[in-house]
């Protein structure tokens, strides 16, 4: 919503500035978004005169011109055709940025002669979209006029409007709250009608579904064409395209009072009677203004801007013809058989209330946003119906002329609001403000409330604020007219701190883990909570509770079983764009169920590695990688990685049946899942593979023993050279190497530091069914450098730690 402060002065006395009404408007809880000021874009230029304009020495096209400016006199070059003597034109000083230009001026010689400043045209001062030479204004302003003054331009505020006060799309509703906060005083809103000289021959119907009530009136005689300069130019400040006297009078009523209006050209009319009814569906045109078929056939409607719209059974409109040819959608735009153009003198003028749910759905199922469906989506004034008929009236009399008919009005507004109980005591209680019983009658009825005083207060809500409903209402209204800044400041009463830290365990290990996997190489992702049913039900989800009422897209339909999905769709997006490698992870909720114990919080990652064509074919397998990556994350979060369990082949359906596992403390606690991901479930989200990663449940890592203490222990290296000694040892074909390494590990904790595994050899020598697991001990001494007879004993200590594992030394 756009309006110029000469508009609001036309209602509000006030010798409030641009800057004082915008703030009081915010104070008001009017959100203004942007102010176009050109007093201050311009507040550098004046109007100045030119005494003499002379020849300059050096240029043919030039004049050399001495200027009674603001600043004194000053010597300007000017290179426009009208430069001449006694011309009063706007003068730019030095420094001044001129923004049609896009420069700032400096002090330098022309031609060998110095130019103390500018002369401007109307496009160099950004008033007119070309000129031919310097702007000629009139000889009765003063010299040292503020540009924007001389000009006529003023400060236009752009703010927006919240659905619940559909008051403040016109700038009368503006007007009055501002002088309810004393910013000014409110002129007279009242409108004088305008007597009826002859019975109004067009007759009005409305079935009361389609369009409650609906008032009209004939205007014979008039003359249209284009309107005044002082309404061109109003329309013009704020977006719209004057386009005639007509119906530039009905945009202006609309903007000025949010009472929409329109226009029909009698002499396009068929029939002497309008309906306003519900749509048949999808009509035939018919040529001319003949009617077209019979009813209850299909329609369609050519509207004013030139497009076609199917008409549905639950739109309002405006038809002639016994109801038979659709003339306009009710609320939203008239038809274009009914326009008025120059030759229109006989006009029928409506004025009709339509309910704000069908009007919104008729824009929406049109894709139409005219002023006037935005204006009847969130309720127009009920009773403004007769008012906005006489001022409309008034105006086209006094701008084109004509003879008026008498007001026909057909159907019945909806009820007024009733009037409801309310003490002014209640201000306090609810707001803590300290408004006087005085102070709060006064607001009320400055806007526009019907007060009646006893104990308790009747207080009646007008028309044009079906928003109010209750006593907390009025509270928030007393409230926003006081002021927001008048409630008293009391400090809150101190908390004591909770016992611990501040993050909970989960929090700070979701902390831990954002920098772990950082460190890796990861990037965080932020996706959504929502996927797919179809992508659900792929991943262990879209059970039918978990299914979205009212989802913000069509393909989010479903809340998440795994943080996988849309990371994998995250890799494809990428890849598709040229970035292919992606290694990414998050942390988040996942949701199993539509209780608050089926959510779960989740650590999640994925490598999409697509390593460039190399010369010697080497396969390239990142399964380790994410298994070391895992593991490092899980030891970062405190968990007792030395008592996981691997357990291969029993991992998800979404994963790799033969390169996936799980880590578990037991069948019924497992912590993580990893390995690469199924073709299948890649193909169908259309992502090329192979892509690898692994899941986290947060709530399955056992919480860490409280320590006395929070800081680390001192580091303390061991003085002495480690040593290491290889292994081999046959085990089963079928058994986890990793149950091998954990066995020998614990053999003794004190003098081994490390395990590795560094060869798998399955062939002629080992027998069927079994392969060789060759490990590197790392033994680390601490007290002493070990004799051969420690390291026997260690050895020994290990060859019967892996046979009780199921491994035997190979000899």
């Amino acid at each position: 919503m756009k309006f110029t402060l000469s508009w609001l002065k036309d209602h509000l006395d006030t010798e409030a500035s641009a800057t004082d009404i915008v703030a009081a408007m915010t104070m008001a809880g009017l959100e203004v978004e942007h102010v176009t000021d050109p007093a201050t874009k311009l507040a550098a230029f004046t109007v100045a005169r030119i005494v003499e304009a002379v020849q300059h020495p050096n240029a043919d096209r030039l004049r050399v011109c001495q200027v009674d400016t603001v600043d004194g006199m000053k010597e300007i070059v000017c290179g426009a055709p009208n430069a001449r003597a006694g011309l009063t034109t706007i003068y730019a000083p030095i420094g001044a940025y001129v923004p049609g230009l896009g420069v700032t001026l400096v002090e330098k010689p022309v031609r060998g002669v110095v130019s103390n400043g500018m002369l401007c045209s109307a496009s160099e001062l950004e008033a007119a979209s070309e000129s031919d030479g310097i702007m000629e204004l009139s000889d009765s302003l003063a010299v040292g006029t503020p540009a924007a003054d001389a000009l006529g331009m003023e400060a236009v505020v752009d703010f927006e409007v919240t659905p619940n006060r559909p008051d403040w799309l016109g700038v009368a509703g503006i007007a009055r709250d501002l002088a309810a906060a004393g910013v000014g005083t409110l002129k007279d809103l009242s409108i004088a009608p305008v007597p009826g000289t002859f019975p109004c021959p067009i007759t009005v119907t409305v079935d009361g579904e389609a369009c409650p009530v609906f008032a009209g009136r004939l205007i014979k005689g008039v003359k249209n064409g284009p309107s005044p300069k002082w309404l061109q130019d109003r329309l013009l400040a704020i977006g719209l395209r004057p386009i005639s006297a007509l119906v530039d009078i009905t945009n202006l009523i609309t903007y000025d009072r949010a009472r929409p209006l329109h226009v029909y050209d009698v002499a396009k009319l068929v029939g002497t009677t309008i309906e306003a009814r519900l749509g048949r569906g999808k009509a035939q045109v018919t040529p001319g203004d003949q009617p077209s078929p019979a009813p209850h056939q299909d329609e369609q409607l050519i509207a004013l801007d030139g497009k076609t719209y199917d008409i549905t059974p639950e739109m309002s409109v405006i038809a002639d013809a016994g109801g038979n040819r659709p003339i306009g959608l009710g609320g939203v735009m008239g038809g274009e058989s009914t326009g008025c153009s120059e030759a229109t003198t006989d006009v029928f003028l409506e004025s009709a209330w339509f309910e704000p749910i069908r009007t919104a759905q008729t824009g929406r199922t049109t894709g139409i946003n005219s002023d006037a469906q935005y204006r009847f989506a969130r309720t127009v004034d009920t009773h403004s119906l007769v008012p906005g008929i006489e001022l409309a009236t008034k105006l086209i009399l006094d701008l084109c002329g004509g003879e008026p008919s008498e007001i026909v009005v057909a159907g019945q507004a909806p009820a007024a609001p009733t009037g409801f109980a309310f003490e002014p005591d209640f201000v306090e209680q609810l707001s803590g403000l300290a408004v006087t019983p005085d102070q709060t009658h006064r607001i009320l009825a400055d806007l526009g409330f019907d007060v009646v005083l006893g104990s308790p207060w009747t207080v009646t809500p007008p028309t044009f604020r079906r928003d109010v409903e209750g006593k907390a209402d009025l509270v928030e209204e007393v409230a926003r007219i006081a002021g927001y800044g008048t409630l008293p400041s009391t400090a809150l009463p101190e908390v004591a701190r909770a016992v611990g830290g501040v993050l909970t365990a989960k929090q700070a290990r979701g902390r831990v883990a954002r920098r772990a996997l950082a460190a890796a190489g990861y990037a965080e992702a932020l996706t959504w909570s929502f996927t797919n049913q179809k992508t659900a039900t792929l991943f262990g989800g879209g059970a039918a509770e978990l299914i979205l009422a009212n989802p913000i897209a069509s393909d989010l339909d479903c809340m998440r079983p795994s943080l996988l999905p849309n990371l994998i769709e995250a890799a494809g997006r990428n890849a598709r764009k040229g970035f292919a490698d992606a290694a990414l992870f998050e942390i988040g909720p996942t949701f199993h169920g539509d209780r608050p114990a089926d959510q779960r919080t989740v650590i999640a990652a994925i490598l999409a590695p697509h390593a460039p064509r190399n010369w010697d074919k080497a396969a390239q397998d990142d399964l380790f990688s994410v298994k070391a990556d895992l593991l490092a994350l899980l030891e970062e979060l405190g968990a007792p990685v030395d008592k996981l369990q691997t357990a291969q082949g029993s991992a998800s359906s979404w994963w790799h049946p033969g390169r996936s596992a799980r880590l578990q403390l037991g069948p019924k606690a497992v912590m993580a899942e990893f390995g690469e991901l199924h073709p299948a479930v890649l193909k169908a989200l259309d992502v090329a593979g192979p892509v690898y990663g692994f899941e986290i449940s947060l709530e399955a890592i056992p919480e860490p023993k409280k320590k006395a203490h929070k800081s680390k222990a001192a580091f303390s290296p061991s003085p002495l050279m480690p040593l290491t000694r290889d292994f081999a040892f046959l085990v089963e074909k079928t058994k986890a190497a990793g149950d091998l390494v954990k066995a020998v590990a614990g053999a003794d904790k004190a003098l081994i530091a490390a395990v590795r595994v560094f060869d798998v050899y399955e062939g002629p020598g080992v027998p069927d069914g079994f392969k060789s697991v060759a490990l590197e001990v790392v033994v680390q001494p601490r007290e002493a450098t070990l004799t051969d007879a420690d390291i026997e004993a260690l050895s020994g200590r290990i060859v019967a730690a892996a046979e009780k594992a199921g491994g035997k030394l190979r000899s």
